[in-house]
């Protein structure tokens, strides 16, 4: 893995420029085309799209699973050329090891990433105490020796955030990370992600269908085109924080989300035209 240094202050901690990514040969699926953004460090950022937009295609880039076909990409001040130490990833499906409980599953990432893994037997006491305070954080102090099939589908993904950040990573990646939620455990934890990001301010890309849980969560917001897949436009969420519910009624957040959301259904409508047929030359 990748260490990679601490980037200067006033430099994009994420940084893309002019990037593609094509699946396969030449031939292949042209998933990205001339993607350029910026992301500031302690910043959480929101990408949303149209379906098949490269959303998650972006997420491979910027952690360096995947290498990039055109464009260069830097994340803390240094090029991506492999899977980078400082990230850690949250997805969908929270993917617990059912044989493990709730505190090991925690403390898995401390057993694979250095420098966590050299000291973990030295100083175990130290992490276990640190993954019990991060559990207690999003309410589930007491629940450290129980397995994911003995927990909730929010408590599953709640273990899940903290298994993402108890070797505090400098950026943190969540693909649709509460899409598989229903709508009240749903704004529940765009509440304690709120809370964890403010405490420790580490930078967030969040990959999501949902504009609401974009504008709650995000500083900025990038919208990306149709396959191939570009940022089209970037919203700056002036609102307050902590936010809360009740700031989704606001008019200035009402207005973000709409906004948005005719982006994306005019892409949408763009992408499922039919093409214009060429026009026949003129016989002279």
């Amino acid at each position: 893995m990748t260490n990679l240094p601490q980037n200067e202050a006033n430099d994009p901690f994420v940084d893309f420029s002019d990037v593609a990514l094509r699946y396969g040969d030449e031939n292949g699926t042209l998933a990205l085309s001339g993607v350029d953004l910026s992301i500031k460090k302690g910043q959480f950022a929101a990408i949303v799209g149209p379906s098949g937009c490269g959303k998650s295609s972006f997420m491979k880039l910027a952690t360096g699973l995947c290498p990039a076909t055109e464009g260069s990409i830097r994340v803390a001040g240094a090029p991506v050329t492999g899977p980078l130490k400082i990230t850690g990833m949250a997805f969908q499906n929270p993917t617990l090891l059912p044989w493990r409980d709730t505190l090991r599953n925690v403390m898995l990432p401390l057993e694979i990433v250095q420098p966590h893994r050299s000291r973990l037997r030295a100083e175990y006491a130290k992490y276990v105490a640190q993954a019990k305070t991060i559990l207690a954080t999003v309410g589930l102090a007491g629940f450290e020796d129980k397995h994911p099939w003995m927990l909730s589908g929010g408590m599953q993904q709640r273990v899940s955030l903290c298994r993402s950040l108890i070797h505090e990573p400098q950026l943190l990646m969540l693909d649709e990370p509460f899409a598989a939620l229903d709508a009240f455990t749903r704004e529940e934890l765009w509440s304690v992600l709120q809370d964890l990001w403010l405490e420790k301010q580490f930078t967030c890309i969040l990959v999501t269908h949902d504009l609401r849980e974009a504008a709650y969560l995000a500083d900025v917001i990038f919208v990306m085109s149709a396959r191939p897949g570009r940022v089209i436009s970037t919203h700056r969420v002036d609102i307050p924080r902590p936010r809360t519910i009740e700031s989704t009624f606001d008019p200035a957040f009402v207005e973000i989300v709409q906004k948005i959301r005719a982006e994306i259904a005019q892409v949408r409508k763009e992408s499922k035209a039919p093409a214009r047929p060429a026009a026949q030359e003129q016989v002279q």
